[in-house]
């Protein structure tokens, strides 16, 4: 090869070279590529309802069949006066007998901690359908737990310890639910036809709770009292048209937690009581001031808050949350739109009352609950305690006797209680011992942690894959 083409061949080489340096210097490799934006790759994030088209109680689909037209109801989180105790006449059983419980029906679920309400012989549960990916209220029979008609809307939900974990609120006319990821759904109780909806996260530009929406909607007046968080911390809308009523500014910033809204009489007026994350407050829920907080401290300061407050007669509140929150105790005073709120003390799990799920149950002047595992030796055990200190124990069901996150409910003068593993006890709600009446294994489950409902001695429990219809009656 002559020197002449040596030259010209080093020279095209030397120019494809620069071409390529060139290129790599301002060619975009990532240009085909999408942002990885939070919400967007099939993880709950901010915003993700709105981009995801959420068309509530869009589908329907009925089976036929009548509920049985019975009595009693269990209309909503807690019972009718929100305090977990049956005031039904119904003898019930106090021990289980060679054959165990009278076991009805059973139902399976899609994954979650949601519980029922009973309304005359109807029972109606919203459950995340993880096949149609769905959230679905479903009307049952109570009797035999044969399903009557479904109404449902898509929305992508990922497992988190579960989906569903909410309670309906029912009225003669009226179901009320909240999805895992605050979708409002109102519809007619008898046709399950669809009344109207609500997306809470893009309305309000809430924050969903890190395990999903936990907070059980009711129905007050004719009105839905929802705690939205965002924009505005509690909203009341009329359960007729989904007309917004009014709402309570949220000027401190707080945001939804997994706590109920719990009304209370005192000091001659009625209120909404809310934990939310941020700190505890009272609503004004009727007259002028209606929407408007009258009190609220900011001294309760914890991330994660399940139990609802426990507001008792003298102007106490009981506040409480797992985690290692512990427990607060509140004293309410004064009357009319001049109260004012004192933190009578705080204290860490090991150290007195505290539960992590589930909300304690004032009875005979005392408080019942189950303790967090962050209790040390005490962890998970039933105790009794005295409101005017609850970090006394006045009784414990000892170590032999633990019962975990499951729920626990009074009727007919006992209490029963659900532990986490399916095992059922029946115990005496006494205030000097703790009695323990029967104990059987009603399935083998996990993780059941959903609220008890019972109405005319039918006793409805589950764990996170099964709803189980038990016959109480003596």
């Amino acid at each position: 090869m002559n020197r002449k083409v040596r030259i010209i061949i080093s020279s095209l080489l030397v120019l494809a070279g620069l071409v390529i340096l060139g290129w790599w210097l301002t060619a975009n490799p990532t240009r085909d590529f999408s942002a990885s934006i939070p919400g967007m790759d099939n993880r709950i994030g901010s915003g993700e309802s709105v981009a995801e088209q959420i068309n509530i109680g869009e589908n329907f689909e009925e089976y036929g069949g009548k509920a049985p037209e019975l009595n009693e109801t269990w209309p909503r989180f807690r019972g009718e006066d929100f305090d977990n105790i049956s005031k039904s006449p119904i003898k019930l059983i106090d021990k289980f007998g060679p054959a165990g419980p009278k076991i009805l029906w059973s139902v399976d679920l899609g994954e979650g901690h949601a519980g029922a309400a009973i309304y005359k012989g109807s029972v109606y549960l919203l459950d995340y359908d993880e096949e149609k990916r769905a959230d679905m209220l479903h009307c049952y029979s109570l009797t035999d737990g044969k399903e009557l008609w479904r109404r449902w809307y898509h929305v992508n939900v990922k497992r988190n310890h579960g989906m569903s974990r909410t309670v309906p609120a029912v009225t003669e006319d009226y179901v009320l639910t909240i999805g895992p990821r605050a979708h409002v759904m109102c519809v007619d109780r008898k046709t399950g036809d669809f009344m109207w909806g609500l997306d809470i996260e893009k309305e309000y530009q809430s924050e969903i709770p890190l395990w999903y929406t936990g907070q059980c909607p009711f129905i007050d007046n004719d009105r839905a009292i929802i705690a939205t968080g965002g924009k505005a911390l509690l909203v009341a809308i009329d359960i007729a048209t989904g007309q917004v009523l009014w709402e309570t500014p949220n000027e401190l910033g707080w945001k939804m937690s997994h706590s109920s809204v719990m009304p209370y009489h005192y000091g001659g007026r009625k209120m909404y009581v809310y934990s939310a994350v941020g700190g505890v407050c009272g609503i004004a829920a009727d007259g002028p001031e209606e929407g408007q907080i009258l009190w609220s401290t900011s001294a309760w300061q914890h991330p994660v808050v399940a139990p609802s407050p426990v507001c008792m007669p003298d102007g106490r509140i009981f506040i409480t949350a797992g985690y290692g929150a512990g427990s607060m105790n509140l004293r309410l005073s004064g009357s009319g739109n001049n109260y004012k709120i004192e933190v009578l003390n705080e204290y860490t799990p090991k150290d007195g009352l505290s539960c992590e799920m589930q909300t304690p149950i004032y009875h005979l002047g005392h408080l019942f609950g189950v303790l967090t595992k962050d209790a040390a030796t005490m962890r998970n055990q039933l105790v009794c305690v005295h409101p005017s200190d609850t970090r006394k124990f006045v009784w414990t069901s000892g170590p032999e006797n633990r019962f975990g996150l499951g729920p626990y409910i009074l009727a007919d003068g006992k209490f029963y209680l659900l532990s986490d593993d399916g095992t059922f006890t029946i115990i005496k709600p006494d205030i000097k011992s703790y009695i323990q009446l029967d104990q059987v294994k009603v399935f083998d489950g996990q993780d059941a942690w959903a609220p008890f409902a019972i109405a005319d001695g039918y006793l409805l429990l589950r764990d996170s894959k099964k709803m189980v219809c038990i016959d109480m009656r003596l």
